[in-house]
């Protein structure tokens, strides 16, 4: 059972060393940082509107639309890296499909891409 264990100390050793470097900086950042911010500071920050007005105010739809078309095109990248690794691991017949699953895939996107783009979503006036 003891041999089991020892396997485990390196992990171990690893969250003690990031638990204790964790609550360091965080203890750090309390002792040095400033404790009278300026106005400049206070002030609403990439959001468009003051923070602390009614929560039922009216703002324009186009932030949530750029944070949807993100996390679209965004995640969907994403999901392209472990797919091109395992691409090469795979089996030659299973590849073929594989990659033109993949191409289907992306042309739908392509597609989704272009009729944002011809819409008009992806334009800041």
């Amino acid at each position: 059972m003891d041999a089991f264990l020892l396997q485990y100390l390196p992990i171990a050793i690893f969250l003690g060393i990031a638990a204790v470097l964790g609550i360091v900086f965080i203890l750090f950042a309390v002792v040095i940082a400033p404790k009278a911010p300026d106005p400049e500071k206070l002030s609403s920050y990439e959001c468009g509107f003051n923070a602390f007005d009614d929560a039922r105010m009216k703002f324009d739809v186009r932030f949530y639309l750029v944070s949807i078309l993100f996390i679209i095109f965004d995640l969907e990248v994403a999901f392209l890296f472990p797919w091109a690794v395992a691409l090469m691991k795979l089996p030659q017949e299973t590849a073929v499909f594989a990659f033109w699953s993949m191409m289907t895939f992306l042309g739908v996107l392509t597609v989704g891409f272009i009729y944002e783009w011809k819409k008009g979503a992806l334009e800041w006036e």
